[in-house]
């Protein structure tokens, strides 16, 4: 148990360690903060969506926006587009899995809000049914996903990609990449 652990470790620090060598990827995630932050200016939303991890990393940074990350200050519009599940349960059932986040971003999301879909693959399909409802509204679409991207490249405007594709560790950098972005965003709508 305790090389396993020292595996994970070691492997987490060996993916953050090539993120921050990579000034390409460090320029993205910078885009990413000033997107939202651009967003959140004009009053505009942002929305978030994922599958199971990702659905749970989704929800965590939408609530750390819209709740409060560091300091008290006022809610910023974020919400993970899963959590209604009785919508959530009625689409899947009615329709298709894959149209649980399209049809959602179909009724709530409007020309200039944001879009940050995760994938660690990069192709589920729910999730690329989501990226071209946004794209056909004319919304601003940030993705996260593993180092190839998978479907989700040539839909977003911003594509960021974790060097691997261990789940656990990409979902980890998911997390410290955007906890970061939570800090930018904070700082620059809430000035101390």
């Amino acid at each position: 148990m305790i090389e396993t652990l020292k595996n994970n470790l070691e492997a987490s620090i060996a993916i953050k360690q090539q993120i921050l060598d990579d000034d390409t990827l460090i320029q993205n995630v910078n885009d990413v903060s000033i997107c939202l932050i651009k967003a959140f200016k004009a009053d505009k939303k942002v929305f978030f969506c994922g599958n199971g991890g990702s659905a749970a990393d989704a929800q965590h940074i939408a609530a750390e926006l819209s709740g409060r990350y560091y300091y008290d200050r006022d809610p910023l519009y974020a919400e993970a587009l899963h959590v209604n599940t009785s919508y959530l349960t009625a689409v899947a059932n009615d329709y298709s899995y894959d149209e649980i986040y399209s049809r959602m971003i179909k009724a709530a999301c409007d020309k200039g809000d944001v879009l940050v879909a995760l994938s660690t693959s990069g192709n589920s399909k729910n999730i690329i049914r989501a990226l071209e409802q946004a794209k056909a509204q004319n919304m601003i679409i940030i993705g996260f996903s593993n180092e190839d991207g998978g479907k989700m490249n040539g839909l977003c405007d911003i594509l960021i990609k974790i060097p691997s594709k261990d789940t656990p560790r990409v979902q980890e950098c998911h997390m410290l990449l955007l906890h970061s972005v939570c800090e930018d965003v904070e700082l620059a709508m809430f000035p101390k």
